[in-house]
């Protein structure tokens, strides 16, 4: 591996009584001869080496050096035209530091498949700088992304000194990671973000990517709440509430849900139209889908959340989309190979008991779900952190929100909320959008609406775009999950 050190931009001024804060980075480096050989035991006792790269600062403007560096690992074997697995671990939108493989997850699991693995560090909602006596909030709204790009920048800049092909960057996440991943596969490239990522020093290069593993994407987040109110507005738990407020503000939210859905244009993979007059039925079919798959693998799928058998009395085969399939008939009777053991195939759902057990499991987030910052009372939420400022303060995000509190949203916090949402890139001829994409949504994940990840597949889908995505039954809230069906995907694309 040839050795090479790059200069391209001069430093900017440290400020001075600064901790963990501005950085004197004349420039981007890259040394091959600093490697450090590591290793990673995986479950089954396999041992992994590996040469490790750490602390390289993806930007020249460094404005908090405790996260804005990256760390690449380089298994024995490795090539030029290796794949690289970009893993970040942004959770609830907060900081996240660059970190090491992890036997239990993705990054491992790369590793193994002779993946360079790469885990950059960003900034977050939570994450601060002292300036003098002041504490400065390094990390609002869109600076994590920014972060995530720069790093994809650094990755493309030195793509000869390093290990692996650029051309071939796999971003994963989960939660808000997932948004992030789902972010730097809908946003390559646009104009929007480049006068941030000069202003940062980031490197003069592309950061589109070749495809995006999202897990659980907490995203789409203008219209999270009227997804969510729309989906869990009936459940037991939201008809219980004691605060008269709160039911009257779930209503409102769940009746703006199809106006924006049907405003989507989506279609389902069948080419029919997915509007809010079918999109309940669609969302039964996919779990429908997943439970099928989860019980001939062996899982037990009670009825008593809702699923019907076809053992039934008086069951008929299903229509539109339903899952038994077809045997051969002679005449007008059934053959003898097709009596079914008890429950062989689910014929239907009842989604208003579904939907509860999905409540009953992981109690419902309040209301709002997302902008909830002084909303009939409510506390701040997370993402009401995230669209804040640098002195720590909550902003209010939607136009729901604001109309509740009185409160104009600022132009820039507009701005923000654009920049954060893949939706908003996703057939802009201004992005390069990432031609593989691989999502999943927990069958029991909560902490959005199944909306949210249903319309990024579809929008991605109806783009073109080569999509895996399922709602894994019975997952909760995670991800790296199934990583044998995941780098079997991957694999087949990288080869």
């Amino acid at each position: 591996m040839k050795k090479r050190i790059i200069m391209f931009v001069v430093a900017a001024t440290c400020i001075s009584g600064a901790v963990t804060a501005k950085k004197v980075a004349p420039k981007l480096t890259f040394d091959a001869g600093k490697g450090l050989s590591g290793e990673l035991t995986m479950p089954q006792g396999q041992q992994l080496k590996y040469t490790a790269y750490t602390k390289l600062y993806f930007v020249t403007q460094v404005e908090d050096s405790t996260y804005q560096y990256l760390n690449i690992f380089v298994p024995e074997g490795a090539t030029q035209s290796s794949p690289i697995f970009m893993r970040t671990y942004v959770g609830g939108y907060m900081a996240s530091e660059a970190g090491y493989p992890q036997a239990g997850d993705a990054t491992g699991r790369a590793l193994q498949e002779g993946y360079v693995v790469v885990i950059p560090g960003s900034r977050g909602r939570n994450s601060t700088v002292k300036r003098g006596k002041k504490t400065v909030y390094t990390g609002r709204a869109p600076k994590a992304l920014l972060d995530l790009k720069a790093a994809v920048r650094y990755l493309r800049y030195f793509d000869k000194e390093i290990s692996g092909d650029a051309e071939k960057i796999i971003t994963d996440g989960t939660s808000a990671g997932g948004a992030m991943s789902a972010l730097l596969g809908a946003t390559g490239n646009n104009p929007a973000y480049e006068k941030y990522l000069v202003e940062m020093g980031a490197a003069p290069v592309r950061d589109d990517v070749f495809a995006s593993v999202c897990f659980c994407p907490i995203t789409d987040l203008e219209h999270a709440d009227m997804a969510y109110e729309w989906l869990y507005g009936n459940t037991s738990s939201r008809q219980a509430l004691a605060n008269i407020t709160a039911k009257q503000i779930s209503a409102e939210l769940s009746a703006l849900f199809p106006v924006y859905v049907n405003s989507l244009t989506l279609h389902k993979p069948d080419g029919t139209p997915l509007t809010a007059d079918n999109y309940l039925a669609y969302i039964k079919q996919l779990l429908i889908e997943s439970a099928q798959f989860a019980k001939d693998a062996g899982a037990d799928i009670p009825d008593s959340i809702g699923f019907r058998f076809s053992n039934e009395a008086g069951w008929m085969p299903p229509l539109n989309g339903g899952v038994m399939p077809s045997l051969p008939t002679k005449g007008n009777k059934m053959p003898a190979i097709q009596k079914k053991q008890v429950g062989e195939y689910i014929t239907d759902l009842d989604m208003s008991k579904y939907l509860n057990y999905v409540s009953d499991v992981t109690a419902l987030k309040g209301v709002p779900a997302f902008d909830s910052y002084m909303v009939g009372g409510a506390a701040a939420s997370g993402e009401n952190g995230e669209f804040g400022d640098a002195s720590g303060s909550n902003a209010n995000f939607t136009v729901f929100a604001a109309s509740k509190t009185g409160k104009a949203i600022a132009e820039n916090v507009k701005e923000n909320v654009r920049l954060l949402n893949p939706m908003n890139f996703i057939g802009d001829d201004r992005s390069t959008v990432a031609q593989h994409w691989y999502i999943r949504h927990g069958a029991r994940d909560r902490d959005t609406a199944f909306s949210v990840p249903i319309n990024l597949a579809m929008k991605l889908q109806n783009a073109g775009k080569d999509v895996n995505f399922k709602l894994p039954w019975n997952r909760p809230h995670s991800g790296d999950y199934a990583l044998n069906e995941l780098f079997e995907w991957l694999n087949r694309l990288v080869k």
